[in-house]
């Protein structure tokens, strides 16, 4: 069988306006691999648990002494749970904050001759929320908190954000830098 390549749009779940990537992965990746990409796309830290569901299967790290009976993400390809264009699964990140973020098959692309620089992130708008900000409603609180500098726990906030949090900043090139070692496409590719 044929190795392809996917194109992937990944949306952070319930955010508006939409935090989103675009990815181009190779089909044999596995979704082990997957996570690491998300974690590095997303701009999250990789400091908490995770899992695939997909047509109501579990794939992540087994673990049966704390209950997690899942298949095994290490031993599944990308391809062999996503084969076609809409197909999709949800990749959940920080069980205690519960990010979901919806992976979605835009397209199936041949895998260019000579090209091995996949991952590619080709797309994508706004900076993940922090780590450990309280989910979907301590993000909003965080916003709003950090953009009214009348707002009772402004000062607090902006202590705790390190200062430096833009939640507009998304740079596609530091991303593909970190993925392949300093290189980057000087454009990207749609």
């Amino acid at each position: 069988m044929e190795t392809k390549a996917f194109q992937l749009k990944v949306t952070l779940r319930h955010t508006k306006p939409p935090i989103w990537r675009r990815l181009e992965v190779r089909g044999d990746t596995t979704l082990g691999n997957l996570h690491h990409v998300l974690q590095e796309a997303m701009g999250w830290t990789d400091s908490h648990l995770h899992q695939f569901v997909a047509k109501g299967k579990c794939y992540g790290v087994p673990d049966r002494e704390f209950g997690l009976d899942r298949e095994n993400e290490d031993k599944t390809r990308l391809d062999q749970v996503l084969r076609k264009p809409k197909d999709k699964l949800i990749y959940e990140y920080d069980f205690g904050d519960g990010w979901e973020h919806e992976v979605v098959v835009e397209k199936v692309l041949p895998i260019v001759s000579g090209r091995n620089r996949y991952p590619m992130v080709t797309g994508g708008r706004r900076a993940c929320p922090l780590e450990d900000c309280g989910g979907i409603p301590g993000y909003y609180r965080l916003l709003e908190g950090l953009g009214n500098p009348g707002h009772p726990e402004h000062e607090e906030l902006l202590e705790w954000s390190g200062g430096e949090y833009e939640p507009e900043r998304f740079d596609i090139q530091e991303v593909n830098r970190v993925f392949h070692g300093g290189w980057a496409p000087t454009k990207p590719h749609v």
